[in-house]
């Protein structure tokens, strides 16, 4: 059993992370803190909490973070590295659901993000945490960046092509669909209800601040570097993610569902789906699991994977606390046998 603490748990990828984190039974939430709503219980922010954890929200503190064996960064960007250092000091372990970690190069962070990274030398020492390629590294980790969850659906979808060389590097393409809930639990014009219903765009079309991770994650597994075309857009759901990845076969004679059912074949939350079917976000819905199919279109080089997540769960949450069973050599299912929820 170990004592854990959700810090900025007032977002929706905090309050995700308590309601798996109160199912699991390894695990005691001792504090969860919110500047903004300190002195306030948590069940009174979050109703569907009530009568599973009983504590009031309280501000972020050291002292009783580092009384923790491991603390949750649920932050916006830019918070979790102003603490890390001194929690990792006083032998905390820490996983950060923001994008503080995720990136090596720190100039190449401050421009993504906006501002100068406070702890540029624990980026290289931060363990990129995708468990279906960074397992036994997640394993001894101090201090886990989790991935973003656009990066996560992309790079479960090419990697098992750029591993075995078999597509060119330099012309992906990643057409990808995130539901509102991607955006955050804060007030924006561009996300309420009436601009969002009846209505489908993308957005961020000069660049955004998840190609650089995505690229670098599919560098790591490229034998020449990666050129990625990723455009995401907004559709008028609240949880999701389907990616519609292209890539260019560089051999015709593989047969490419046989080589991703054999890549995670033993992965837990990747389900490589029969030949035909169509990945679906409310077959993944409130799961850890991110669903998989591969197609070639007729008389054509091209190579079309289509990925299907919840960037809650396995986009953010979910993965969190799959990376903590991975910390603590806890089953790595423990907590997350959650079924989706239909309709």
């Amino acid at each position: 059993m170990i004592d854990v603490a959700v810090v900025g748990a007032t977002g929706y990828t905090g309050v995700e992370l308590l309601r798996i984190l109160i199912q699991h039974p390894e695990v005691e939430i001792k504090v969860v803190t919110s500047r903004a709503e300190a002195g306030e219980a948590v069940s009174a922010v979050f109703p569907n909490l009530r009568q599973h954890l009983q504590l009031d929200f309280t501000e972020p503190d050291i002292a009783s973070l580092s009384a923790c064996d491991l603390v949750f960064f649920a932050t916006p960007n830019g918070t979790a590295m102003t603490m890390v250092p001194e929690l990792m000091e006083k032998g905390v372990k820490v996983i950060d659901l923001s994008a503080d970690f995720r990136i090596r190069d720190a100039e190449l962070w401050s421009h993504w993000y906006g501002m100068e990274h406070a702890c540029k030398d624990l980026l290289r020492d931060a363990v990129y945490g995708l468990p279906e390629v960074n397992r036994e590294k997640i394993k001894k980790a101090q201090l886990v960046a989790n991935p973003g969850c656009y990066p996560t659906s992309v790079q479960l979808g090419f990697i098992p092509l750029l591993k075995n060389r078999l597509v060119d590097p330099g012309s992906l393409i990643a057409d990808v669909k995130s539901g509102v809930s991607g955006a955050g639990r804060k007030a924006d014009m561009g996300t309420l209800l009436c601009e969002v219903s009846e209505n489908f765009k993308a957005y961020a079309i000069k660049g955004h601040r998840h190609h650089p991770e995505i690229v670098q994650g599919l560098n790591e597994h490229s034998s020449e570097a990666v050129n990625l075309t990723f455009m995401p857009h907004l559709v008028p759901m609240i949880r999701g993610i389907q990616a519609s990845l292209y890539a260019s076969l560089l051999k015709n004679d593989i047969d490419v569902q046989a080589l991703y059912e054999d890549f995670y074949r033993n992965e837990p939350f990747v389900d490589v789906l029969e030949a035909g079917l169509s990945p679906e976000t409310r077959a993944v819905n409130g799961s850890n699991m991110c669903h998989l199919a591969v197609t070639q279109p007729a008389d054509s080089n091209k190579i079309v994977i289509l990925a299907a997540e919840d960037n809650l769960v396995k986009g953010a949450a979910g993965q969190a606390v799959q990376n903590m069973n991975l910390m603590y050599d806890f089953k790595e299912t423990s907590g997350l046998n959650i079924v989706s929820i239909l309709p």
